[in-house]
C-alpha cells in the first residue's frame, strides 16, 4: 500500500494518505467525498480535499475506496489468560473465576510466556483495527517485576498504544462472596481464610516498578494505571494507597462493580443492605478517574452516584453473556451522562480480541430490554461508546480519537470494496452491524505504520504463533491440575450461586421469560 520504498512502519518520515472517505463521526459526509491527510511527527498535521504537501521525503499511501477513520479503543481487557481461548464452558463468573485463575503457583509463567500470550493479544487486535487497549491486567500467583517487564515489553513491540493496571486482591476469598462460610468444610473455611501470600506493601512495590520502568515510555504511548479489582476485594489502606497513586499520576482507577446478582447479593447480606457502589464511594475510589466495569447490578441511586463522580463505566456485551451476568442499562447510562467505553474483557471470557464483534452485540442486545424501540441504540452512539468513549476512560492524550489537526495518528483505514460495504448504504450501520475486521488494511499508531496490506510490520506473526502453540502444551498438565483442585470447590460455590441467583434484590438483570 505504502508507495515509498522506505519501510512502511518508519516514524520519522512524514506520511501522506490521498483520496479516502474520512470518518468523522455524526459529521461524516453521507457520500464518499476523497481527502487528503497529512502525517507528521507521530500527530494528524492537516487534513482536507486541498492537502497536497511537497512529496520529497514523504511516504504516499493510496486511500482511494478506502474508509480513514480513528482506531479502535478496547476499553477493557485482561491479558493474563490470552493463551487459555476457549478452554472453560459458560460458566456464572463466580465460578468462572475459580477455575480461571487460582493462586497455584503451579500456574506461574515465565517472562517468556507472559510475552507471548501478551502478544497474541496485540496481534489480534491490531489486525482488526483496535490501536489502543487498556489491560487490567492480573498475575497468578503474584505480579514481579520480570513479568510486568514482559508484559509492558510486548506492548512496546506490537506499536500500540496501552495502559496497563496490576488486578490483584490484598484480601482473603472468602470474605468476598455471600454464603459461602456456611457451605465449605472446617478445613475449607481455614484455606479461603487465608489472605494472599504478598500484602498491600508488596503490591504497591510492584506499582512502584510499573510506574517507575514504565509509565510514558514509547513517546507516551505506554503508559500506567491502577485497579483494586473491586471493592470489596480489597482493604481500606490498600484503596487509599491505590488513590493516591492516581491522583497523583492522573492515572484510570480500574474498579469491577456490580457485575453479577451475587455481588448484589454480598451488599445484602453482608455489608447491611449497602451497595458496592456506596461501598466504592466509602473507600473514595469513585471519581472521574475511575473506570466502573460491568455496572449491571446497579440501580437508580447507583447510577446517580456514579454520574455524579464523573466516572467512566466498561461495557462488555459479550463477556456479559458468556458468564451469564446480566444485560447493563445501556439507556439509563446514557441519559445520565455517563461515559460509556466498550471492551472485550478478557479473551477466555469473550473467545476473540475483536472490538467490532463487541461493537455489534452492544447495538443489538439492548434492544431486547426495553420494547420502545426508540431508546435502542443507535449505531452512531455505539461507535461513540466505542472511540471517544474508549479515549475517555482512557484518559488518553488531548484530542485522541477525533481526525483533526494535533490529534495523536492512530488511525486505520478499511477498504470499501469488500462484502461489509457493499452496497454502501449507511456506513455508521455497516460499520456497527456489518464489519467484522477483515475490511481493515492499514493501522498507524502515533504515526507509525503498524499494519500494512494485512501484515504485521512490528512482529513476526507465525513465529509467534508456533511458539504460543509450544508453550500451550508445556502449559496443559498444570492448567489440567489446577482445574482438578478448582473441582473440589466447584460444589460449594454452585450452591452459593444458586442461593443468590433465588434472592429478591429488587432488580433483574436478566433476560427471561415467564411461561405461565
Amino acid at each position: 500500500m505504502a508507495t515509498s520504498a522506505e519501510m512502511p512502519g518508519d516514524p520519522s518520515r512524514p506520511i501522506l494518505i490521498e483520496g479516502a472517505w474520512i470518518w468523522r463521526g455524526a459529521r461524516t459526509t453521507p457520500h464518499p467525498r476523497p481527502e487528503n491527510l497529512l502525517v507528521d511527527s507521530g500527530l494528524i498535521a492537516a487534513v482536507g480535499p486541498d492537502v497536497n504537501p511537497d512529496r520529497d521525503g514523504v511516504t504516499v499511501i493510496d486511500g482511494s475506496g478506502m474508509l480513514l477513520m480513528p482506531g479502535l479503543v478496547n476499553a477493557h481487557f485482561h491479558s493474563s489468560v490470552n493463551h487459555m481461548k476457549g478452554r472453560l464452558p459458560g460458566l456464572p463468573l463466580e465460578i468462572f473465576m475459580l477455575q480461571e485463575s487460582p493462586e497455584l503457583d503451579i500456574l506461574r509463567p515465565t517472562p517468556r510466556e507472559a510475552y507471548v500470550r501478551t502478544m497474541l493479544g496485540c496481534m489480534e487486535m491490531l489486525r482488526t483495527g483496535t490501536t489502543a487497549v487498556q489491560d487490567d491486567a492480573f498475575f497468578v500467583p503474584a505480579p514481579t517485576p520480570d513479568i510486568v517487564d514482559a508484559v509492558l515489553s510486548a506492548y512496546a513491540d506490537s506499536g500500540m498504544r496501552a495502559r496497563v493496571a496490576l488486578d490483584q486482591s490484598d484480601l482473603a476469598e472468602l470474605g468476598k462472596l455471600p454464603f459461602l462460610a456456611e457451605l465449605l468444610s472446617p478445613v475449607e473455611v481455614a484455606a479461603l481464610s487465608r489472605p494472599p501470600a504478598f500484602a498491600a506493601g508488596y503490591l504497591l512495590d510492584q506499582y512502584r516498578h510499573l510506574i517507575e520502568t514504565w509509565h510514558g515510555r514509547g513517546g507516551g504511548r505506554l503508559q500506567a494505571a491502577v485497579s483494586c479489582s473491586a471493592p470489596q476485594r480489597v482493604s481500606p489502606e490498600y484503596a487509599a494507597a491505590l488513590e493516591e497513586i492516581s491522583q497523583r499520576h492522573d492515572l484510570p482507577f480500574y474498579v469491577h462493580i456490580l457485575e453479577t446478582k451475587t455481588q448484589r447479593a454480598l451488599g445484602e447480606v453482608s455489608l447491611g443492605s449497602r451497595s458496592l457502589v456506596t461501598l466504592a464511594q466509602s473507600l473514595g475510589i469513585l471519581s472521574e478517574r475511575s473506570n466502573v466495569i460491568h455496572a449491571i447490578w446497579v440501580d437508580d441511586a447507583d447510577l446517580d452516584s456514579i454520574a455524579a463522580s464523573g466516572a467512566a463505566v466498561a461495557h462488555n456485551p459479550i463477556s456479559n453473556l458468556r458468564l451469564g451476568s446480566g444485560v447493563m442499562r445501556f439507556r439509563a447510562l446514557r441519559d445520565r451522562g455517563i461515559p460509556i467505553a466498550l471492551g472485550t474483557d478478557e479473551a477466555i471470557a469473550d473467545d476473540s480480541v475483536n472490538m467490532w464483534g463487541v461493537a455489534k452485540m452492544a447495538g443489538l442486545i439492548h434492544n431486547i430490554a426495553d420494547p420502545d424501540y426508540e431508546s435502542w441504540p443507535t449505531a452512531l452512539e455505539v461507535l461513540d461508546c466505542l472511540i471517544a468513549g474508549g479515549h475517555r476512560a482512557m484518559r488518553g492524550p488531548a484530542g485522541a480519537g477525533s481526525i483533526r489537526p494535533g490529534a495523536p495518528a492512530d488511525l486505520i483505514l478499511l477498504d470499501l470494496d469488500t462484502p461489509a460495504f457493499t452496497p454502501l448504504n449507511d456506513v455508521h450501520r455497516q460499520l456497527v452491524y456489518c464489519e467484522n475486521g477483515s475490511s481493515v488494511r492499514l493501522a498507524m499508531v502515533a504515526g507509525r505504520i503498524v499494519l500494512d496490506q494485512g501484515r504485521l510490520t512490528t512482529v513476526d506473526e507465525a513465529r509467534l504463533r508456533a511458539e504460543a502453540r509450544a508453550l500451550a502444551e508445556t502449559r496443559r498438565v498444570a492448567l489440567d491440575e489446577a482445574a482438578r483442585q478448582a473441582e473440589r470447590l466447584t460444589p460449594a460455590y454452585r450452591a452459593m450461586y444458586l442461593k443468590a441467583a433465588s434472592m429478591d434484590v429488587g432488580m433483574n438483570r436478566w433476560v427471561s421469560h415467564d411461561d405461565t
